[in-house]
């Protein structure tokens, strides 16, 4: 039986409504909110229709028009378990990052687009409400690391290139010609008769 099947105390309705709570009044964000808290598939089908993204994610913000009504956050707890797992802390936490997460979108901010602002603004929060790593830090984590990885070039390339290397110099130690495959010898026949390369 996993985490999503039996609510803890820390996960129950009530604890997480009484975070948002607390969240929403550190952040000045006025109106009701309603959370959502579904599964991958759902996430999908919402995040293809609102956002024309193809694939689940952990937390979706529909900020409203209504007066009174600040908006709705949808949260996959399935995505939201996996990322607590790998990064080593309880659910009850990684859903209250999304929560928070999804209220700094219904306040107005976008990471996608501001000048860090809300990254600024979620890892203030984070650390008032005792969270560990936000979302939007480690998911610049993941792309530095990503990059970083990106011009490192590949161990296996770096190995058999050592031994494509290795090689020839043995073979050029011991006078043994290199094999030439049939295109280059043909090139090669071209090349003294006059012909081009190709």
């Amino acid at each position: 039986m996993s985490n999503l099947e039996r609510p803890t105390k820390e996960t129950s309705a009530r604890a997480l409504s009484l975070f948002a709570t607390k969240a929403q009044r550190a952040l000045g964000l006025r109106g009701e909110v309603n959370i959502y808290i579904t599964w991958s598939r759902e996430m999908q089908d919402l995040n293809r229709r609102y956002r024309r993204k193809n694939k689940p994610t952990d937390v979706l913000s529909f900020p409203s028009g209504v007066p009174g009504v600040a908006g709705d956050i949808a949260i996959s707890l399935e995505i939201a378990e996996v990322n607590a797992s790998e990064l080593g802390h309880p659910l009850a936490s990684e859903v209250k990052i999304l929560i928070l997460h999804g209220l700094l979108h219904l306040a107005g901010y976008d990471h996608e687009t501001d000048q860090g602002e809300m990254s600024a603004r979620e890892s203030a929060l984070r650390r008032q409400l005792k969270l560990p790593v936000g979302l939007i830090e480690r998911t610049h984590a993941a792309d530095a690391t990503a990059a970083e990885a990106a011009r490192k070039p590949k161990v296996a390339s770096r190995k058999a290139a050592a031994a494509k290397s290795a090689t020839a110099r043995k073979r050029t130690r011991s006078g043994k010609r290199t094999p030439v495959t049939a295109k280059e010898s043909a090139s090669q026949k071209a090349l003294k008769r006059g012909g081009r390369r190709a």
